[in-house]
C-alpha cells in the first residue's frame, strides 16, 4: 500500500508543478486570463502564506515544513494499515507541502494562479489544493471514523 501512497504524494507535486510551470510560462505577472463568473487564471507570486500572511518569513516556511516532512511521512508509515482516509489524506498533505515547498526554495516565493471570481478568497495552486483536501480528509477521518471508534469504545 505504500506504493499507493507514494503514487499519490509524486502525482500531487508533478502536477502542481506542471500547472506552475505553465503559468509562469504562459502568463505575465499579474495578468488574468480565462474571464468567466467562476474561476480565472491570474500568476502572482507569493511570499506569504494565505493572504499572504507571514509575507517575507521564508525562513518560517522552510522550518516549518521541515518539520512536516519528518511528522506527516512517519505517520503515514505508521498508520499505513488504516483508514484510507487518514493515509491518503497525509498522502495528499506531503504532496502538497513538497509542491510548495519546491517553489519557495528555488524561488523564494511561491507561484499562485487560481482564482475564484464567485466569493473573495486567496489565489491558490495545486498544492493548495492537495493540502485542503487532505486535511479534509483528516478531519473527516478523526470525526467520523476515529470518533466513532473511541465513542463505542466507551460504552
Amino acid at each position: 500500500m505504500m506504493i499507493l501512497y507514494g503514487l499519490v504524494i509524486l502525482i500531487s507535486v508533478v502536477l502542481d508543478q506542471l500547472v506552475k510551470w505553465w503559468v509562469v510560462q504562459n502568463i505575465s505577472l499579474g495578468e488574468t486570463i480565462g474571464q468567466n463568473p467562476i474561476m480565472t487564471l491570474t500568476f502572482i507570486k507569493n511570499e506569504g502564506a494565505a493572504w499572504s500572511i507571514l509575507e517575507g518569513k521564508l525562513w518560517f516556511f522552510v522550518l516549518i515544513t521541515i518539520i512536516a516532512l519528518t511528522v506527516f511521512p512517519y505517520m503515514l508509515y505508521k498508520n499505513r494499515n488504516n483508514s484510507k482516509w487518514l493515509t491518503v489524506g497525509l498522502s495528499l498533505i506531503i504532496g502538497g507541502t513538497i509542491g510548495n515547498f519546491i517553489d519557495r526554495v528555488r524561488l523564494n516565493y511561491v507561484v499562485d494562479m487560481f482564482q475564484t471570481e464567485f466569493i473573495r478568497f486567496p489565489i491558490f495552486n495545486v498544492a493548495d489544493v492537495a493540502l485542503s483536501i487532505g486535511v479534509a480528509c483528516l478531519f473527516f477521518y478523526l470525526i467520523f471514523i476515529e470518533g466513532k471508534e473511541r465513542s463505542n469504545k466507551l460504552k
